[in-house]
């Protein structure tokens, strides 16, 4: 089938996938306090129906890149979603845990359509399209992330849960059928290879870090299955980093990353992913919880959702305020900024948590701090790194925030199972583990604001646009003297941009 070439169509079709990207993360989160009973399960086990979903989420992201720029973005696109959709049938068709966490994990990899998408608009769209294309596609991702919650929590109260999953699988075709029709396939580069042994050892690596992590309440902190796994899990990183230094064709260019600039601004991008993860895990949990805890307000799911909007509505608002606060102060500063509201979105709300309204001002607070931060990440990177590594720069950076998003996912598992309170035969988080929650969560921006304090500052890192100018003026002197040199008299050369 030859696909309708039209930038407009083609914006939308991506565009599409991508809010499928932000829904299928957040679509299970009105659930959370369900699952236990509705899987037949522990609540420790009942979180790796999320965190599957962000580990996947975080491997496939540099993995489907390498993968379109081998056998085209469409192609990889295509076999993408077909992935997710194989995700949602099975999520649809069990009630049993580890089912459920393998559809989960298939569907988590409908996050690596976000870097081919990047790819694609870079490919297909002329340039003064592009940086529209991508600001749509970043502002649909973070209103999505928020919108998906209240839109799971209004199907989970009208129908049975597993609708969920069949809409989302229905969504998913859809997308298929627009990239299918409207998505020109891109010309894969020659002579190269696919890093197999990049990508396991990634996958093992995080799943052996992240593992005992979870079960550590289970386990034990200083248990030999806890120790014995974090250990083997950190030998499996550094011998896929070794590998990755010598390996032709790497999965993750570590020499670009280790930058000083690239290497601050992706460790302060984990902090911040790990801060903007925990309002959309913990919120909903709390405004759900029955009065009875102590400090929850007995929401239904759609009420709870629907508080969490403002989120994503701060973020989006904040989207030209935040390019200018780039362009006036630097994105160093604008992300320290970001951070610090985050970080005090959550001091608040860990201080007061007497009505819906505080959560509500809360997520707005944090919602405006993550639009600014976010806003001002890509500027960091694309400031730091050659014009020809931009888009490779900025998917490590996606697959940092993944990373900090799964180990929110983890940790604030981890926290909110072990401080419980019992309410009639439920076991849910006690007060004292929520403001845990908080605490860490404002922690985790607070690291992010330092992180980024050690990026170097703007005038050491000279804009793309600034660099590829003083080329252009460089070439223009050179061939006006090698004119002069050839015809003995001064020539005017234009030189086109």
């Amino acid at each position: 089938m030859k696909p309708f070439r039209s930038s407009p169509a083609l914006v939308a079709a991506l565009t599409a996938a991508g809010l499928l990207s932000s829904l299928v993360q957040t679509l299970v989160i009105p659930l959370i306090p369900d699952f236990p009973r509705l899987l037949g399960t522990s609540p420790t086990g009942a979180s790796w129906v999320v965190t599957i979903t962000l580990l996947v989420g975080a491997v496939v992201t540099p993995v489907s890149g390498r993968l379109g720029d081998l056998f085209g973005k469409r192609r990889a696109m295509l076999l993408t979603l077909a992935v997710v959709f194989t995700g949602s049938v099975i999520s649809a068709l069990t009630s049993s845990l580890w089912p459920m966490v393998i559809g989960r994990g298939l569907q988590g990899c409908v996050i690596g359509v976000i870097p081919l998408a990047l790819g694609l608009f870079r490919d297909e769209l002329p340039p003064p399209r592009i940086g529209e294309a991508i600001a749509l596609l970043s502002a649909i991702l973070g209103f999505g992330a928020v919108a998906g919650i209240p839109l799971a929590g209004l199907v989970a109260e009208h129908a049975e849960w597993h609708v969920l999953f069949w809409a989302s699988g229905g969504f998913t075709l859809l997308c298929a059928l627009l990239v299918a029709l409207v998505v020109p396939e891109s010309q894969p580069p020659a002579a190269r290879r696919f890093d197999v042994i990049g990508t396991v050892g990634l996958t093992v690596g995080l799943i052996g870090l992240l593992l005992p992590v979870v079960n550590a309440g289970e386990w034990g902190w200083g248990s030999p299955r806890t120790l014995g796994l974090g250990a083997a899990a950190v030998l499996v990183l550094l011998g896929w980093g070794r590998h990755q230094l010598r390996t032709d064709y790497p999965l993750v260019d570590l020499r670009m990353t280790a930058q000083r600039p690239v290497l601050m601004t992706n460790l302060a991008t984990i902090g911040i992913g790990f801060a903007v993860y925990t309002m959309l895990f913990v919120f909903p949990q709390v405004l759900q919880a029955p009065t009875a805890t102590g400090y929850g307000f007995g929401q239904s799911l759609l009420r709870a959702g629907m508080a969490v909007v403002p989120n994503g509505l701060a973020a989006l608002l904040l989207t030209r305020a935040a390019a200018r606060l780039v362009a006036r102060y630097g994105a160093r500063s604008a992300m320290m900024v970001g951070a610090a509201v985050m970080a005090a979105g959550y001091v608040f709300i860990a201080l007061c948590m007497t009505s819906v309204n505080d959560f509500v001002i809360a997520a707005t607070i944090i919602g405006a701090g993550a639009g600014i931060a976010i806003a001002a990440t890509s500027s960091l990177i694309t400031d730091a790194v050659p014009v020809t590594e931009t888009a490779s720069a900025n998917g490590v950076n996606t697959l940092m925030r993944s990373v900090g998003g799964a180990v929110a996912s983890a940790v604030l598992a981890l926290i909110l199972t072990h401080t419980t309170v019992k309410v009639g035969a439920a076991t849910l988080p006690s007060r004292e583990g929520v403001r845990t929650a908080f605490t860490v969560a404002a922690a985790a921006a607070v690291i992010g604001l330092m992180f980024t304090a050690f990026v170097p500052g703007n005038r050491s890192m000279p804009s793309n646009s600034s660099a590829n100018s003083t080329v252009d003026q460089a070439k223009r002197k050179s061939i006006r003297r090698i004119s002069a040199g050839r015809h003995r008299r001064d020539a005017h050369i234009s030189v086109p941009s």
